[in-house]
């Protein structure tokens, strides 16, 4: 119970602590931005893999269940991406691009990330819920994620307007909405055991499509690709040093 309280409180703080880095932080240079990005993006591949599919299939006597679980955890984030904005912005958001973007855009564009929030908890709570599955290398990873995602929701509530402490608000209730998830995801991996495989790998499948489809792309915008996959792979090697360790 109280790993699911730590893993929740951290989720949390690095939002939180990203949006507090937004509010000093104006604009970060694509360079170091794309490197950050693709550190968080090697983290959250193992966390993925390592922290939450191969556990899976340990845990399962068929193979099939868990495929089938990673694929419906990518297909949800997929049909969420249908009805909000995607989010290829993530962590590059440029300010004059949204000079003239109406408040109602711009809420849909936060709303984006909150949405994402709850399933991203979910990934955490479900990997407390088994002794078998150490959770810590998961909630490492989306915490990592967090941070960039907290500073991406200042810009755009700031050119729109709206005050400091109403934007902190909204950035609170985001990181509120991933405590939610880890004790959402953290509940049902304990009411059904049978199910937890199945719920480890569509938690896993939702981590690997945000990697593949918004933070990956996201590192290769701007022609700083080259230390951007370096740095995903010293993201990927630390988050293994880190399952090993614990």
């Amino acid at each position: 119970m109280e790993q699911v309280w730590i893993s929740a409180a951290g989720l949390c703080g690095a939002t939180i602590l990203g949006t507090l880095l937004g509010f000093v932080i104006k604009e970060l240079p694509h360079r170091w931005n794309d490197t950050v990005l693709g550190y968080c993006a090697g983290i959250m591949l193992a966390a993925s893999t390592i922290g939450l599919i191969l556990p899976a299939f340990e845990l399962s006597d068929s193979w099939w269940t868990v495929a089938l679980g990673v694929m419906a955890g990518a297909i949800f984030l997929n049909l969420l991406d249908v009805f909000t904005p995607h989010l290829h912005h993530i962590t590059g958001l440029d300010p004059e691009t949204h000079n003239n973007t109406s408040v109602n855009r711009i809420m849909l564009f936060v709303l984006a990330i909150a949405i994402h929030k709850l399933p991203e908890g979910m990934a955490a709570g479900v990997s407390i819920s088994d002794s078998d599955v150490s959770g810590w290398g998961v909630t490492l990873g989306i915490a990592l994620q967090n941070i960039p995602e907290g500073m991406v929701i200042i810009a755009p509530l700031m050119l729109a307007g709206v005050k400091p402490l109403r934007t902190f608000s909204i950035s609170l209730v985001i990181g509120i909405l991933e405590v939610i998830g880890v004790w959402l995801g953290y509940g049902l991996g304990n009411i059904s055991r049978s199910l937890l495989p199945v719920m480890l790998g569509f938690a896993g499948g939702a981590m690997l499509y945000v990697t593949s489809d918004e933070m990956i792309p996201e590192t290769h915008a701007h022609g700083y690709q080259k230390q951007a996959t370096y740095a995903l792979l010293a993201g990927f090697i630390t988050l293994m040093i880190i399952e090993q360790s614990f």
